[in-house]
């Protein structure tokens, strides 16, 4: 299981917006298999539930089932693709499914990865509902992310244990 709360604290001009206005929610059910020490599988049933919509005509509620796989090339070189498919209502008019591919790079400690994707945003509360480029009319935009592996204290080993 995976939730969050995303917390907008842009200021706006006219009015302030009141906290309960200002939170989005996300719930999603990891469904994850490593099939091979190469590739793996998830699939991710989401709800994401917004409590202040932009127009009457953006639902609150949104419901997306996101797929994800990973295949390893060698043992620190990995490629990534993830796509949310958005279920039929209001919002869906107005908005792409999310499809995202990308290549992961581990090295000693840090791992780069470069994302193509038609979304700009970078968590749930983006991607998913509002994501409005589309991959056809060239509408991909270039990320990237580097995680760093930080350690504190002594390394133990299965065999000191």
């Amino acid at each position: 299981m995976f939730a969050s709360t995303a917390i907008n604290t842009v200021k706006y001009a006219k009015a302030e917006r009141e906290f309960q206005h200002r939170l989005t929610l996300t719930d999603q059910a990891l469904l994850a298999r490593k099939f091979s020490e190469a590739f793996s599988l998830q699939i991710a049933p989401t709800m994401i539930h917004r409590n202040l919509v932009a127009t009457r005509n953006d639902e609150n509620n949104v419901y997306a089932i996101g797929a994800a796989g990973r295949f390893k090339l060698s043992k620190r070189v990995s490629i990534n693709a993830e796509y949310f498919y958005l279920l039929p209502g209001e919002t869906t008019d107005n908005q792409f499914n999310a499809l995202s591919l990308g290549f992961d790079i581990e090295t000693g400690g840090h791992v780069f990865q470069l994302h193509l994707t038609n979304s700009q945003g970078m968590i749930e509360k983006f991607f998913i509902p509002q994501t409005a480029g589309d991959w056809s009319n060239g509408d991909i935009y270039f990320g990237f992310n580097i995680s760093r592996v930080f350690q504190l204290g002594k390394n133990k080993s299965e065999k000191d244990w």
